[in-house]
């Protein structure tokens, strides 16, 4: 079978298109025959390089595809069979821990995100324990069931489960363009919450406003916070969906209501921010820390996308034989929606 895989961290030169032999499964797993497994900026992290990564690694996170054989377990217990359309829900936990037992998979010891610590999806056959496995909405195509769990779960997990989005809240979403970002603008809209949202082009502020944004910052050419201050009469934001991190910190601080919620999931500008301790207490706001999502999440979220709530955003679609463009791509800033590697 094909598989994408790095042996080495670096440029997208790293990538390769190998034949590895067909995964053989336990019996509480299934293979799935992949249709389309989509990208997210992790994988371009693993690729140049974090700590802790098996090398040689099968690339990927999240993938969709037709279920061809299935253990006995995961039949039994789950009622998965032969031809069953699929995807993979990007998580793997112990299953035994309390958080695991209570539903807070994501804050197990043992957390695992495939093609990061564990091999990945981006493979022409892959063997997934049942538990991570979900039935593909209906109403999605092969790429779109690949592109919105890993951003979608996460999305999901920092508005409903960590914010508590509610109909009177405004929220700011950085980034409409990202996995994150118009994930996050559809899942506030179907709470029925006010959206801003931020774009660094025009194109991106048409494409954002028809996700759903009531009002789309050009943060090139308006100041962030000013901005949401007028728009919320001075108030701010309820609840601030941040993953740019360094560089829009000042600015998110300063967008963030009395009593606000900013939650964050990623540091894609840098990890280093500084907070003035006085007017986060003086004005109750709260800094969450979020990442990933549960099984849970995925569930919730899937029913959202079947109730047509909710709709994946597919940027461009790349064979597997074009993963290195498709890194290209995906660094180049252009795409808005997800980049997904189609299995031709």
């Amino acid at each position: 079978m094909k598989a994408i895989r790095i042996h080495e961290h670096g440029s997208a030169d790293v990538l390769r298109v190998e034949e590895l032999p067909i995964p053989e499964i336990e019996s509480d797993e299934v293979l799935i025959r992949v249709e389309a497994a989509a990208l997210n900026h992790l994988d371009l992290w693993v690729r140049k390089g974090i700590p802790g990564v098996p090398l040689p690694l099968i690339m990927g996170s999240e993938a969709a595809g037709e279920v061809v054989r299935v253990g006995e377990r995961a039949h039994n217990r789950f009622g998965l069979n032969v031809g069953d359309h699929v995807f993979n829900i990007p998580i793997h936990s112990c299953g035994r821990c309390p958080y695991c037992l209570a539903g807070k998979e994501n804050l197990c010891a043992r957390f695992q995100i495939p093609g990061e610590s564990m091999q990945g999806v981006q493979a022409e056959y892959i063997a997934v324990p049942a538990a991570y496995v979900y039935r593909r909405p209906e109403n999605l195509s092969w790429a779109e069931t690949a592109a919105f769990p890993l951003a979608g779960m996460t999305a999901y997990h920092m508005l409903v489960q960590k914010a508590g989005v509610r109909p009177e809240h405004t929220v700011l979403v950085y980034g409409a363009s990202s996995g994150v970002g118009s994930s996050a603008i559809q899942i506030a809209r179907a709470f029925g919450a006010r959206v801003i949202t931020t774009v660094g082009s025009a194109q991106k502020a048409k494409l954002a406003k028809k996700l759903g944004a009531d009002y789309v910052i050009r943060y090139d050419q308006e100041s962030i916070g000013q901005t949401v201050k007028e728009l919320t009469d001075g108030q701010g934001a309820d609840i601030i969906i941040e993953h740019p991190g360094q560089a829009t910190w000042r600015e998110s601080l300063r967008a963030l209501k009395k009593g606000g919620k900013l939650v964050t999931c990623g540091a894609t500008t840098g990890p280093k921010v500084e907070i003035d301790l006085r007017a986060l207490f003086i004005k109750h706001q709260q800094i969450i820390g979020s990442t990933m999502g549960t099984r849970k999440d995925i569930i919730e979220l899937a029913d959202l996308i079947r109730r047509g709530k909710f709709k994946p955003q597919i940027a461009r679609e790349f064979t597997f034989e074009e993963a290195a463009k498709a890194h290209a791509f995906l660094e180049s800033g252009q795409a808005f929606g997800k980049v997904v590697l189609i299995n031709r």
